[in-house]
């Protein structure tokens, strides 16, 4: 399977249902075994519903990208610049709100991928540094930040329906 090529394409309106499609599906892979199933729901419904989808993608300063393995859709990206970046805010960072791979592409570069994607675009607008949040016990995710050189700088609750998470925030400063 690796050497298949990857496809990064921007995600129009066109595709919201596929987005939403997707977005459960990512999250329910990478949450649902440490969350309760009525936490889950919650989250789905007021984050993943078409209407909150649709408004999303509105926004002047937030990007979508879906990746493709393949012939098969693999997983996405949210980006986020100005004043749609959900807590800094500062304009020379780049927020990336959600990158999410479907478990069976774990591994193949497809991650990778999107987090290149996400530098390149950064870059591309003149960006210093690249941030986002991770909750604390996702520890496949942290150590793939890591390993993009992504640092600890401070630490945000996260809602999961009605139970309080901690999520990390981390950063990247970008080079050349």
């Amino acid at each position: 399977m690796a050497d298949l090529p990857f496809l990064i394409y921007e995600i129009d309106h066109e595709q919201l249902e596929q987005l939403r499609e997707i977005a459960i599906r990512t999250f329910d892979e990478t949450f649902s075994s440490t969350n309760s199933k009525e936490n889950m729901e919650h989250y789905f419904a007021r984050s993943f519903n078409l209407e909150r989808l649709e408004n999303e993608m509105k926004v002047p300063d937030s990007r979508f990208w879906f990746i493709n393995y393949g012939q098969e859709l693999a997983g996405y990206l949210k980006v986020n610049t100005a004043e749609a970046q959900t807590e800094l805010k500062e304009t020379d960072g780049l927020e990336v709100e959600r990158i999410y791979v479907l478990k069976k592409y774990h591994g193949t570069g497809v991650g990778s991928e999107l987090m290149e994607h996400a530098k390149k675009y950064a870059k591309k607008l003149g960006k210093k540094y690249i941030w986002l949040g991770v909750h604390e016990e996702n520890h496949r995710a942290l150590k793939f930040y890591r390993k993009y050189g992504f640092e600890e700088f401070s630490d945000h609750v996260f809602m999961m329906g009605k139970q309080p998470q901690r999520d990390i925030l981390m950063r990247m400063e970008l080079k050349g």
